[in-house]
């Protein structure tokens, strides 16, 4: 077996077996595949695709191409979720202490913010002394004592997708169905969970811009899932404007804790509850969805996922005041309203340029190695549907030294259209894949 063969083979269309993809996985993973030939491989798959059988060789492979974490130590179902990615998507701060709270364990691993995205690991480490490095001992030990974890992938974790992933950055193969898929499910399989649930984002601030990819996505991840013995579902969301209002590290800390104290509503908080909700199902903690949304919405009001939140920072090095004083975390020093000069109602946002106008402002980077500013970004003060007059705050952007204000400005300026007319808000759940 070689690698032009596979290749031959794959650039007319021709279905790889279980081996020849175990071959090809095993080669990118020790550099014997030289990286124009897994470039090669990786545009062949674009073109003409994978089946159905294919993509799941490939995300078993992938994998198991490292350290495949045994959760078996922790007592109970361990659930996990994924995000496809979005802005002010701080889904995760709010949702994995709700569903602790209700009695699930949940073991995850995170990733950092990258281009226009943010990422769990960097909103987490704007906690004082909180890490987000843990060995994986001390990791099942967190999750058995206290109920939840949130940590960063280690190095061993699916190395295969690391060396793809990177190819597929500069092969423009980034939103290809089967790579995405086994790229995404690889990681999650390798870390042990019984129960996963995705939120696969749609819209000007999604790796898939129409509903109709997002679908397709969603429903390829959870068939694919679902075969290799886990629980698997996904939710399609909206992300046609950042889901919370904050946008920037600390700051997206801080609307979680607002979203766990009772103080606020809104979008952020509706993805939260019904991610947890279909947990919760899956775990088999109550029969329903609805009775499950009850008793996210019952922890929610006593205060036992903001109590859980102080453990999770406790537990991993961090100040366990953060969630009862929110002043303690990084404060920008300085913030500036970004306003309108005429009114209207806001027809549309578009935003990936309120990602990029965060990153501006030092709030995310362009690689894995740049410094970020964890106390900057922006706070967005009107929504899809809402009116906004002439000389209205639109946005209150928090920035420091570093922060290139004039791009921010422009890029949030340019990212909004306005309407004469009402417009209706933007359906949040676009739809449920089981």
């Amino acid at each position: 077996m070689n690698i032009i063969d596979l290749l031959t083979k794959k650039r007319f269309g021709k279905e790889l077996t279980q081996e020849e993809i175990r071959f090809f996985v095993k080669g990118v993973t020790t550099g014997e595949i030289a990286e124009y030939q897994a470039s090669a491989m990786l545009m062949a798959i674009c073109i003409n695709g994978m089946t159905a059988n294919e993509t799941l060789y490939l995300t078993m492979e992938m994998a198991a191409s490292g350290d495949m974490l045994d959760l078996s130590e922790i007592k109970g179902i361990k659930c996990d979720k994924h995000s496809t990615g979005g802005v002010g998507d701080t889904t995760s701060l709010v949702l994995v202490p709700l569903v602790a709270a209700c009695g699930v364990k949940f073991a995850k691993m995170s990733g950092r913010g990258l281009g226009f995205t943010g990422g769990t690991l960097d909103k987490l480490e704007s906690v004082p002394g909180l890490s987000v490095s843990m060995s994986a001992e001390k990791f099942i030990d967190t999750v058995n004592d206290v109920g939840l974890a949130i940590i960063g992938q280690t190095q061993s974790l699916a190395p295969a997708d690391k060396v793809l992933y990177s190819l597929r950055d500069v092969t423009a193969t980034v939103d290809c169905l089967p790579l995405v898929t086994s790229s995404i499910l690889s990681k999650k399989i390798a870390s042990g969970a019984d129960v996963i649930v995705l939120d696969v984002k749609t819209g000007s601030g999604a790796v898939m811009d129409t509903y109709e990819k997002s679908v397709e996505l969603a429903k390829t991840m959870v068939d694919i899932g679902n075969r290799t013995g886990r629980k698997f579902s996904a939710l399609v969301t909206d992300m046609n404007q950042p889901l919370g209002n904050y946008v920037g590290n600390a700051l997206e800390v801080y609307e979680a804790i607002e979203i766990l104290s009772g103080r606020a509503e809104g979008d952020l908080k509706d993805v939260a509850l019904a991610l947890g909700a279909h947990i919760l199902r899956l775990s088999g903690v109550r029969e329903t969805y609805d009775e499950c949304l009850k008793l996210m919405h019952e922890k929610l009001e006593s205060g036992e996922g903001l109590k859980k939140l102080s453990q999770l920072f406790k537990a991993q090095g961090g100040d366990e005041r953060v969630p009862y004083h929110p002043e303690l975390l990084p404060k920008a020093p300085e913030t500036m309203d970004v306003c309108l000069e005429k009114g209207g109602y806001i027809k549309s946002i578009q935003t990936d340029m309120i990602g990029y106008a965060a990153k501006a402002l030092g709030a995310g980077r362009d690689k894995k190695e740049d410094e970020i500013d964890l106390s900057v970004g922006l706070v967005m003060k009107k929504r899809v549907g809402d009116r906004i007059e002439a000389g209205e705050a639109f946005a209150t952007m928090h920035i420091s030294p570093i922060s290139n204000v004039a791009r921010a400005k422009q890029l949030i300026l340019d990212s909004v259209a306005l309407s004469d007319t009402p417009v209706e808000k933007p359906v949040l759940i676009r739809g449920v894949i089981e």
